[in-house]
């Protein structure tokens, strides 16, 4: 027999009717609420997703009609840029069109700085009649093309020399010159080879096993076991010397590192039943102090504790976003410090992560959100006037027209946040983070040194993310670190003009002849200084004698 839903019975008075009514609204308010809610969560996780799939799958840069932005809050910035008499961009000047210049056909190769391979062409037959003396060569009608040659590879020969030496007592006994110091000892790499391979992976992201399959090409294999051999040695060595001196300069004298951090896989160690195990992960930061150093420090952990042993005794400004790690090196610390540490640090935050929460608010079509982009971009347009002067200036101009800018923005988002706290969307993020960051934004105000974004640090770890994609991990922690001093020294190099290879090939020459309480003078910041004073003939050979030059005036290189 199936069962009869159940039915209410009907109320036996008025008052009960009215209370029976008044419950039914109340469950049909609180379904009406819970419904409105789900549809909330439904949007919003909607537009997460979308959110999601643009940073995968589309072009990350930020692009906003700022025109667009410029007409939609037109009288806003009005009235803040009369607050802040911010002062207008000079006009564009009326320069005429350029015309565009006439194709001049074939590229002239006759001027280009190449070796030159010759090649005579001959006509037989007028060949015979020269022979015969019935016609002669008057010259050459030359044309050019570009041609290439398999190059790379050299085989260096080491000769030392050796001697038949008569003793006192007149016997003979052969001597044999020395063996010259190298970087790494009994290696079949000279440093030309070991700085190429070094260039190809942490330059430009060559796998070692494409690195190998190149040289069993070019005609000599090289097993890529070698070479990581190679890279972790010399890694070890430059992080043991020249880093070690470049870090300890930096954290002397820098006045602002900026700073960020990307994940790295690590190859497992075996297990003992020889399974297969999932690769661990490891975390690169990488440090740019001002424009003298970059370095990239690798930790198996991101960790409060790690951060805060990488910046031990370094007083200055930090850039860095508002990630919690950070944290430990702004507050107070919850121990009394030891006697005599007085390191004070300062944060300094970033507009271009402040600005990048309030474009990704856009996507909930939100007009807060597009007002906080017009806002944060007027900032950028202001401060932009700014570049080229000189620090003091720069502040004293940030001070009279940037700040009114930066204070009703933060003023704003205050208002704002206290509006959307509750409500869970990247509109909070947005307002949330200038709200939380407010004293770190702020910072760009107190030096006309400090920028209004840390996107330096962030072009740094593009190498290691772009490279990643290709050597996919590294082998141990060990490597890891070595990895890291070879990142670090090719990231200074080309930060000071160097050429990466011709730098690194340099200074493994240099480097087991120097004295060891001289290592900075080896450093990418001082490289070209200390260049100049070597003998350019001991330099050009790979191995051998070096004349180490004095010292230079403490006035240009700092103590170590």
């Amino acid at each position: 027999m199936e069962s009869q839903p159940a039915i209410t019975p009907a109320p036996a008075t008025y008052h009960e009717a009215v209370a029976a009514f008044a419950e039914m609204a109340r469950q049909r308010d609180e379904a009406h609420a819970k419904y409105d809610r789900l549809r909330d969560s439904y949007e919003a996780l909607l537009l997460e997703l979308k959110l999601l799939k643009h940073r995968i799958f589309v072009a990350k840069a930020e692009r906003v009609d700022s025109h667009q932005l410029e007409l939609e809050f037109a009288a806003k910035l009005a009235a803040l840029n009369a607050i802040a008499e911010t002062p207008k961009p000079p006009p564009p000047k009326d320069k005429p069109k350029p015309k565009r210049p006439r194709p001049k056909g074939r590229r002239n190769l006759r001027d280009a700085d190449l070796d030159e391979k010759h090649l005579e062409i001959e006509d037989p037959e007028i060949e015979k009649l020269v022979a015969e003396g019935r016609a002669k060569v008057i010259g050459f009608e030359e044309s050019y093309r570009i041609g290439h040659k398999r190059g790379g590879m050299v085989k260096v020969v080491v000769k030392r020399k050796k001697y038949l030496v008569l003793d006192d007592q007149g016997d003979s006994k052969v001597k044999t010159a020395a063996r010259p110091k190298e970087a790494l000892k009994r290696s079949m790499a000279a440093p030309s080879m070991l700085a190429k391979v070094a260039v190809d992976k942490y330059c430009d992201g060559l796998p070692l096993f494409r690195i190998e399959d190149r040289m069993a090409r070019a005609g000599f294999p090289i097993d890529r076991g070698t070479m990581s051999r190679w890279m972790e040695d010399i890694g070890a060595t430059f992080g043991a010397t020249v880093v070690a001196a470049a870090r300890r300069d930096m954290m002397q004298s820098a006045f602002c590192i900026a700073t960020d951090a990307t994940g790295v896989a690590v190859q497992p160690e075996p297990s003992p039943d020889k399974k297969r195990q999932p690769c661990r992960k490891g975390h690169y930061f990488v440090l740019v102090a001002d424009r003298d150093h970059i370095f990239f420090e690798y930790t198996p952990r991101e960790t409060s504790q790690v951060v805060s042993e990488m910046f031990r005794d370094y007083s200055g400004y930090i850039q860095a976003d508002a990630k919690s790690v950070y944290d430990i090196l702004f507050r107070p610390p919850a121990k009394p410090p030891p006697e005599g540490d007085d390191t004070v640090r300062k944060e300094v935050g970033c507009w271009s992560h402040a600005r990048r929460k309030f474009w990704e608010a856009t996507w909930e079509k939100s007009v807060t959100g597009r007002e906080g982009l017009a806002r944060i971009g007027r900032i950028f347009e202001v401060d932009e006037q700014f570049k080229g002067k000189r620090p003091a200036q720069i502040r004293r101009l940030r001070n009279m027209h940037l700040r009114p800018h930066i204070e009703a923005l933060i003023a704003w988002a205050d208002e704002q946040y206290e509006l959307v706290k509750d409500k869970r969307g990247t509109l909070r993020t947005a307002v949330g983070y200038v709200h939380r960051q407010k004293s770190a934004l702020t910072a760009v105000l107190e030096d006309g040194r400090l920028l209004l974004d840390n996107n330096r640090s962030e072009r740094a770890l593009r190498r290691i993310a772009i490279g990643r994609k290709a050597w996919l991990f590294v082998g141990s922690d060990d490597h890891a670190h070595a990895a890291g001093h070879l990142f670090s020294l090719i990231a200074s190099a080309r930060l000071h003009g160097l050429h990466p290879e011709d730098y690194l090939r340099d200074v493994l020459r240099v480097l087991p002849n120097w004295p060891r309480e001289r290592y900075l003078e080896l450093a990418p910041k001082y490289w070209a200084a200390t260049r100049a004073r070597l003998d350019p003939d001991e330099l050009a050979h790979e191995l051998g004698p070096l004349t180490v030059p004095p010292p230079d005036t403490p006035e240009e290189m700092p103590p170590q």
